[in-house]
């Protein structure tokens, strides 16, 4: 009897007196940053003549996003996105950061947010958000930093050379003397950061930020014999940069796995904006079948690969086709660290991959570079207004001058067909939509003590003459 009101017992008990679910561990972090890669020129997106199996291999493991764009068309400006969760503009980081100051320590930073919620924090490569005293990685939120400031480095040991592109690397804040091929330094660097959590009970994220593949063209004989095949020597070497930076991004991923890490890591894989194919950097990037080139609001200039990984999580083989922007990527990572997100203007895009949230993760998207142009953009569904400068094929910066331009991308991807006469008040909808907002960053760029860069006065276009021995 006493052994029946015992089971009877147990079976009536509150569930709030059962043991609770163990919750599920948070993922370690990894974000990969590629610099000034041309959006055609990896496996995913069709690229035959530069293999890179292991950038492919997280695409193929995870989710592959189709409109996935970077919150700038060149350097500083998406990075400083990524690290603050918001419009660039509003905290005035509009041009690099020699030009537009640093990112204002009134922003608070991903990896700041995520130190505070428990997380071991490191960063491998370049910097680009500010070089002063109190402004560098180890002043914002990393716990430990290898790589540079500014925004460029010579990719080998240059004697008796002078200028940002020599600066002596970083490990925190002490100069090193490195000697090894910048990109198999970061690379081994971030394996190393890696190997260390090992038996560590703390979660850790990782920025591993390349400066490749963005000039100057420098690859070692090792990559480069690799391209035999290729014959135009710019896409020769631009080939085995990239050969190089996948590389090591494959020994990155070969330490998780021996670390078993690799289980509960989240790796994300994206560019800083499209490749520099005509006026800017030019490194024998490609584009295709996108118009434009780094520094101008076609799709060409800020349309990037975008792709996730997160094993158990995300379902492998997955294709995503709303559009998404950097900063959705500081969002997401928050929401899997358990991190403060307050004033991230970014989307946990994770709930909208698996099917729990329907719809889009943005109604509209904008994009401004006043930068000695005065390139802008905005997206709403399938339709984007663009008003933009294009960049030349004559050597030097030409430009080809702005004009309001409307595109429906579903039908035109290479934004060849400008529909502006045929619906006006699309046009007129989406410039209005993009003036407020404009309005509204520039206030809040403001409420910081620094004033928005202004509006680049109209440039004319360059005069055109022919190349020799070729009629125009």
């Amino acid at each position: 009897m006493k052994r029946s009101l015992l089971f009877v017992a147990i079976l009536l008990a509150p569930l709030s007196a059962l043991p609770a679910a163990t919750p599920a561990p948070r993922p370690n972090i990894l974000l990969i940053l590629a610099d000034d890669l041309g959006y055609a020129d990896l496996g995913p997106h069709g690229c035959k003549d530069i293999p890179t199996p292991n950038i492919d291999r997280i695409a193929a493991r995870g989710v592959r996003f189709t409109d996935a764009y970077a919150n700038g068309s060149f350097c500083t400006p998406t990075r400083a996105a990524l690290l603050s969760g918001r419009y660039q503009h509003r905290s005035g980081m509009e041009d690099l950061s020699n030009v537009s100051g640093p990112l204002p320590k009134a922003v608070r930073t991903l990896p700041d947010r995520l130190r505070a919620a428990g997380y071991t924090t490191g960063m491998v490569g370049k910097w680009h958000l500010g070089d002063q005293a109190g402004f560098t990685p180890v002043d914002r939120g990393f716990d430990e930093f290898f790589g540079f400031t500014g925004g460029g480095h010579f990719y080998l040991p240059k004697a008796n050379a002078r200028g940002e592109y020599t600066a002596p690397l970083l490990r925190n804040r002490e100069p090193l003397n490195e000697q090894r091929y910048l990109t198999d330094a970061f690379g081994e660097e971030a394996a190393a950061f890696v190997g260390r959590q090992r038996d560590a009970t703390k979660p850790f994220f990782l920025y591993l930020a390349f400066n490749a593949v963005h000039t100057p063209l420098e690859a070692t004989e090792k990559y480069l014999q690799r391209f035999p095949e290729i014959t135009e020597p710019r896409r020769r070497t631009y080939a085995a940069m990239l050969s190089a930076m996948d590389d090591a991004v494959g020994r990155v991923l070969a330490q998780l796995e021996q670390t078993g890490k690799l289980t509960n890591t989240l790796v994300f894989f994206t560019n800083d904006n499209g490749g520099p194919t005509t006026r800017n950097a030019v490194n024998g990037s490609r584009n295709t079948p996108l118009r434009g080139s780094k520094c101008e609001t076609f799709e060409g200039g800020i349309r990037v690969p975008l792709f996730v990984q997160w094993p158990g999580v995300l379902a492998a083989g997955t294709v995503y086709r709303e559009p998404v922007i950097s900063f959705d990527l500081s969002a997401t990572i928050a929401a899997a660290a358990g991190a403060d997100a307050d004033g991230f203007e970014g989307v946990d895009l994770v709930p909208f991959v698996t099917g729990k949230k329907s719809g889009a993760p943005h109604d509209v998207l904008f994009w401004r570079n006043r930068t000695r142009s005065n390139n802008y953009a905005a997206r709403a569904g399938d339709w984007k207004f663009v008003h933009s400068t294009e960049g030349s094929e004559q050597p030097g910066p030409q430009q080809k001058p702005g004009r309001d331009l409307l595109f429906n991308l579903a039908a035109d991807l290479g934004e060849q067909t400008d529909l502006a006469a045929q619906h006006p008040e699309k046009l007129t909808a989406l410039k209005q939509r993009y003036d407020a907002w404009s309005a509204a960053v520039d206030a809040d760029c403001r409420k910081l003590g620094r004033e928005p860069m202004p509006a680049a006065p109209a440039r004319a276009p360059a005069p055109s003459a022919p190349k020799p021995g070729k009629a125009r």
